[in-house]
């Protein structure tokens, strides 16, 4: 899924009528404030060994998946992102072990996109978005 997927339409579920800009679009800006900051986290765990693939969990609710590494509270932002991985999604059966494969195909660099899983009330999905 495109980060464009992700954010277009967001704010309307069908047959209901949007009550202001979409929480997603404060997602956007907070992304590009964290993009250098989660960057960093991406490669250093690559580098260190503890996966190939980072995954960064965005949120506004508490989550049980990954460490809290940009908290909105503290920051004065909308959303908090935890740092996670590959293998703890697949151990905590987000990603199922048959899935593996499928999603490691279509991983983009860590160096050049961060992923996210984003949660929102009316579920959660993986996007790649670019760094600033």
């Amino acid at each position: 899924m495109e980060v464009e997927d992700l954010f277009s339409g967001a704010s309307k579920a069908e047959g209901s009528q949007s009550t202001g800009p979409s929480p997603l679009k404060s997602l956007q800006i907070d992304l590009d404030f964290y993009s250098e900051s989660i960057r960093e986290v991406a490669l250093e765990i690559v580098e260190e060994g503890y996966s190939a693939f980072p995954i960064f969990v965005a949120h506004q609710h508490e989550v049980s998946v990954g460490e809290v590494i940009l908290d909105r509270k503290e920051l004065e932002t909308n959303w908090t992102i935890n740092a996670s991985t590959l293998e703890e999604f697949i151990q905590m059966d987000i990603i199922q072990e048959n899935r593996k494969s499928a999603f490691i195909q279509n991983y983009k660099p860590a160096k050049d996109y961060m992923c996210l899983f984003v949660v929102v009330a009316e579920g959660a999905n993986f996007v790649f978005y670019p760094y600033k």
